[in-house]
């Protein structure tokens, strides 16, 4: 089906031809008070209503007789409409009004110029559209929603099924705030900010308008450099083995550059440990006329970046002007091959526009790189063999070497052909190769390349590298080097996209109705797929492998977030993150005999050994001079039963018994025995957990916290049954983890007994205390915690101690429990524990994982309003950078929990018993979720619409 069922079409510009009416009728006004105007001033009065435009042109000047004024321009403008026809249709227009309708898709109007209905009358199309609406019917002009809000409710089509075609900055983003797809006709730096650009309706019929809707639902777009930071985190890509920032090719001042690599870690202070930013491979170096390409040299026009997440190609168009007689389109294009996880490429295509241009251009490795100041790297050797490169360099702590092979090479060719070529085009030849030279310093081997351009002439450089480190394999530069056995860009682009395919057609989520939706719930999908170790024995970190926050340890967010995604959808992978914490079982035993305690306890924050990577202290947010001391790493104990949950989940979505006889099990009964250890029987009878941290961190030093004393119950009866099941299917396997994790009949009697005693919550009108002594605390300032002004979140506003004191919750302990064992809550207890806990968490500016598992249990307790407000609250935190940190790097537990609110939330989909099933809640507007999960080792293919849901 098309994602629309209605076309609205802007009228000036899109329909016909009046801005040029428009200019000529402001020229006239202008010349009347003897102000200057110009195409340049006349450009921004697109889309914007008659008396915003008369604001620009005065400028500031105080004018008494406004309302005349707005009258004189539009008397000009309407005798100048006096000549129109249909002959001044812009081309297309007529037949894509035809085959719209002849289609069945409705179509409208939507313009502030009051004169519209005039306008189409004489055009001879009025009677073309089902709906009109113009200036008469607003009060608010574009960029305000209003126009296209009210063509939407007259047309009785939702707004996000709904096609916007527009020629103006405004109007696109009226369209955006409408929630609908918008088309922009027009150059790049004016409607770039829509889903897809046309140059014009000429030739666009409705296949190729749905195309462009199709493809506009996989691109994330940004025009302009505003917030480096930011758009370096949210144009990371990867290929579940290696990431690159989205920094630029030649430099800018304030980027936090970098490339990681899974398992190759190097020791810090602080922090303890963190991936190392691998040699920097992706930067060029252009000089035109003797000018150097950079931010601060020549004219800068808009920089576009566009990230295609259908392919995972990162694309940048600028145009630049080196001096006053030149003129360079440039547009370079990477990506880091699904196909092969060692390779990464870049294309730079440059093109002469005006003037002629003496080009030199280099491209090499860099090994003179930090991690935020910190070196990690020290340089072992070099070489180069003629379009061939080769840096090895060696981590300073842990040894580690990390190899990278280059190949650069050169093409001119004539013609306009400065864009891309389609992504599936078979591989061509390259035309008329340039010699490189090679050009060496110490840890910067390169190749630099000497041209002169004249207009219309093209200059290509691509690059290709391969990246290997000796945690993948045992001499890391022979494999780079020969893994360089392909350079072509086009068989390149070719063989990822062929991998891509196959990784969408499982964990892709398809909305119809929902453009925002749709393309936030993808961009997070794509964050997690790019992070998802490939090849290496490792696990996702809480910032992904995009930025330098959490310095890449792993958390409880991976199992708990991030891992459904993969669980469902691609299993294979969510098989190697568990495995990754299998294999440092030991790490996890480690921690657990340095406690006085048996079993395992699986670190807080973990990295390359499985120890404990936690920072005991650091500095204060408010005042670096005074050091915090962090606590999660000795009390935050919850995780051993998180990873269990994971490991219960995957099996049963896979039916991998290899998995639970091999390291399931073993997981799962070594951290259940850490429990009996730390439990403690009291006079009152019952077992309690004092002095703990629950996933509310904003409470530290806790007793008997509920989500943890829950889970570790629910822990501890899994221990039984896994033990059982382990007995019927592998009693030789049993018997071994008997003994060797201390397993007897007292043991196993003791799980029954901890988990049947485990001290309970109060519970006050069935709202389950947090944890002892929660009921008593200060109570929230609900209108400050809603305060839509505030932009601190209330620990920071209260201070952490004071807080400490509060009810003000980082994130909702009993919901998180409600949402991952729903089968302990009645239906009158989660209805109670919602309207209870939600409005006193820190939703805005708390932890970035409650939003997305708070619109799931929205959605369970009949909030469905509530759901989309926490849903968009997740989808918006890192594309808008709503909490201001993302330039640390993505959310990685709200991008999974995203993919889960949409599934497990709207669509209903429930896998806590033995069975599956779905119960529908789709929010108001949205027309279908499609998806894929897996259960019980079968994948199904669900389509959720508001009057049920069908399976493949």
């Amino acid at each position: 089906m098309n994602n629309f069922a209605a076309v609205i079409f802007d009228l000036d510009g899109v329909v016909t031809d009046t801005a040029e009416l428009h200019y000529q009728a402001w020229s006239q006004l202008a010349a009347d008070l003897n102000i200057a105007f110009d195409r340049e001033l006349g450009d921004q009065f697109r889309g914007v209503g008659r008396a915003q435009c008369l604001e620009l042109l005065l400028a500031g000047r105080q004018v008494t007789n406004v309302e005349e004024l707005l009258q004189r321009k539009n008397d000009y403008y309407v005798k100048l409409l006096s000549g129109l026809s249909s002959n001044d249709l812009l081309p297309g227009v007529t037949e894509l009004l035809a085959e719209l309708r002849a289609s069945g898709i409705k179509t409208a109007i939507g313009s502030v110029s009051k004169n519209a209905v005039t306008v189409l009358e004489a055009l001879g199309v009025s009677k073309l559209f089902d709906v009109i609406v113009d200036g008469t019917m607003l009060t608010r002009s574009k960029p305000d929603p209003e126009v296209f809000a009210i063509a939407a409710q007259l047309l009785s089509i939702s707004p996000g099924r709904c096609v916007v075609l527009e020629d103006a900055a405004a109007g696109i983003e009226s369209a955006l705030a409408a929630g609908m797809w918008a088309v922009g006709l027009g150059p790049m730096e004016r409607v770039g900010q829509a889903h897809a650009t046309i140059p014009s309706l000429e030739g666009v019929d409705l296949a190729r308008l749905s195309s462009l809707i199709d493809d506009g639902s996989w691109v994330i777009r940004c025009l302009g450099d505003n917030n480096q930071n930011h758009l370096e985190t949210i144009f990371t890509i990867g290929n579940g083995h290696l990431s690159l920032r989205g920094s630029t090719e030649e430099s800018c001042p304030g980027e936090n550059a970098a490339s990681f690599m899974h398992g190759v870690w190097d020791d810090m202070p602080v922090s303890r440990t963190e991936l190392v930013n691998l040699p920097k491979w992706w930067g060029l170096d252009l000089w035109v006329n003797g000018v150097r390409f950079h931010r601060d040299h020549g004219n800068w026009g808009t920089v576009v970046r566009e990230l295609n997440l259908r392919s995972g190609v990162l694309t940048r168009t600028v145009h630049w002007e080196p001096d006053n007689d030149t003129e360079i389109s440039l547009v370079f294009e990477r990506f880091l091959s699904m196909d092969n996880p060692h390779i990464g490429a870049i294309r730079m295509q440059l093109e002469v526009i005006r003037g002629c241009a003496d080009i030199r251009v280099r491209g090499g490795l860099d090994a003179h790189v930090d991690n935020l100041g910190f070196r990690h790297l020290n340089i072992l050797e070099q070489t180069n063999d003629g379009d061939t490169l080769t840096l090895l360099a060696q981590t300073r702590s842990t040894g580690i070497q990390v190899a990278a092979a280059a190949s650069v090479k050169l093409d001119v060719s004539s013609g306009n052909n400065a864009t891309a070529s389609p992504e599936l085009e078979k591989p061509n030849e390259c035309v008329a190769p340039n010699t490189l030279r090679y050009c060496d310093a110490d840890g910067q081997p390169a190749l630099l390349g000497e041209t002169t351009l004249s207009s219309g002439q093209q200059l290509t450089l691509t690059k290709t590298v391969a990246l290997v480190s000796q945690e993948t394999a045992t001499d890391p530069l022979s494999l780079a080097q020969s893994s360089l056995n392909v350079t072509d860009w086009n068989e390149l682009v070719y063989a990822n996209r062929v991998v891509w395919d196959e990784i969408w057609s499982t964990s892709d989520v398809y909305l119809v109705g929902a453009p925002n939706a749709q393309l936030a719930v993808r961009f997070n999908i794509f964050q997690l797929l790019i992070a998802a170790p490939k090849i290496a024995d490792a696990s996702i970190g809480a910032k992904t492998l995009s930025g330098y926050g959490y310095r890449h340890h792993v958390f409880w967010d991976t199992e708990t977030f991030m891992l459904p995604l993969f669980t469902h959808t691609q299993p294979a992978l969510a098989r190697r993150m568990l495995e990754y914490r299998w294999r440092r079982l030991s790490g996890a035993r480690h921690k657990a005999r340095a406690a006085g305690r048996k079993g395992a306890q699986f670190p807080w924050e973990s990295a390359a050994t499985g120890t404990e990577v936690t920072p005991t202290w650091v500095e204060h947010y408010a005042n670096p001079s005074q050091l915090v001391r962090i606590w999660t790493g000795d009390i935050e104990l919850h995780i051993n039963a998180d990873i269990a949950h994971a490991c219960l989940q995957y099996w049963k979505a896979s039916a991998d018994d290899a998995f639970m006889l091999d390291m399931g099990a073993e997981i799962i009964l070594d951290t259940a025995n850490f429990w009996t250890a730390t439990a403690q029987l009291e006079a009152d009878g019952y077992y309690h957990l004092r002095d703990v941290i629950g996933p509310d961190e904003y409470h530290e030093h806790v007793d008997d916290n509920a989500f943890t004393n829950a889970i570790v119950a629910w822990h501890l009866q899994l221990a039984t049954k896994t033990l059982a099941w382990l007995s019927s299917h592998s009693l030789k396997r049993a018997e071994q983890l008997r003994h060797d994790l201390g397993i007897d009949a007292e043991q196993e009697a003791l799980w029954e007994v901890v988990s049947r005693n485990l001290a309970p919550p109060r519970e006050s009108e069935s709202v389950l205390e947090q944890f002892y002594g929660y009921f008593d605390l200060t109570p929230v300032d609900i209108e400050l915690a809603r305060c839509a002004n505030r932009t601190q979140s209330m620990q920071q506003i209260y201070g952490i101690a004071e807080t400490n004191g509060t009810q003000n919750l980082k994130q909702p302990d009993v919901l998180m429990l409600a949402y991952l064992l729903p089968e302990i809550f009645t239906a009158e207890q989660l209805q109670a524990n919602y309207r209870y806990y939600d409005p006193r968490t820190d939703h805005e500016f708390g932890s970035s994982l409650g939003p997305a598992i708070s619109a799931i249990v929205a959605c369970r307790a009949g909030k469905p309003e509530h759901a989309y407000e926490h849903f968009f609250r997740a989808a918006r935190a890192d594309l808008f950078d709503v909490r201001h940190n993302v330039g640390d790097g993505i959310h990685g537990a709200s991008a999974g929990g995203l993919w889960q609110a949409v599934v497990f939330g709207f669509a209903g989909l429930d896998v806590s018993g033995n069975n599956w099933r779905i119960t529908p809640q789709l929010p108001a507007g949205w027309e279908l979720i499609s998806f894929a999960f897996r259960h019980a080792g079968v994948l199904h293919r669900v389509s959720v619409n508001p009057a049920g849901f069908t399976v493949s």
